[in-house]
């Protein structure tokens, strides 16, 4: 298996919700950026993420339900590569990351924790379409997909 791809909620969105960013998505895990790491917090805040489309009336609870179905078919499938995570070490990186860069890109705490989750997991690429993430993870060392 090749080196897994830390991508965050806002590529695995793209990923299963139809959007502007989705053929991006797309033809980035088709060549290569698969495996993607999917740790316990990456499974919340997607599902929860495809529940706020509901709210906001981007897409239907049978599109929902569809896009959790696909998510356990790429878990199985290992397109989403259950990750397990080293919890303190992650919140060792997220305040190193927080004190150097918050102040001064206004980076939120959801972004700094999934750039730490990353470099905690050494993960070499990271998968982004939030233009602040990019500038966090660029900064931490990230080739960004």
């Amino acid at each position: 298996m090749s080196t897994p791809v830390y991508a965050d909620t806002s590529f695995l969105v793209s990923l299963y919700v139809p959007d502007t960013n989705s053929a991006r998505a797309v033809a980035a895990v088709e060549s290569g950026a698969a495996p993607l790491v999917y740790t316990p917090l990456i499974r919340h805040e997607l599902r929860n993420a495809l529940r706020l489309c509901v709210f906001r009336r981007q897409i239907t609870i049978a599109q929902r339900e569809s896009a959790l179905q696909e998510m356990d078919v790429d878990a199985e499938a290992g397109v989403l590569h259950a990750t397990p995570v080293d919890w303190p070490k992650v919140f060792i990186h997220a305040e190193k990351l927080s004190r150097s860069h918050s102040e001064s890109s206004g980076t939120r705490g959801m972004d700094v924790l999934h750039v730490a989750c990353a470099l905690a997991l050494r993960a070499k690429r990271f998968a982004t379409f939030d233009d602040r993430q990019r500038q966090l993870a660029k900064a931490a060392g990230l080739e960004i997909v």
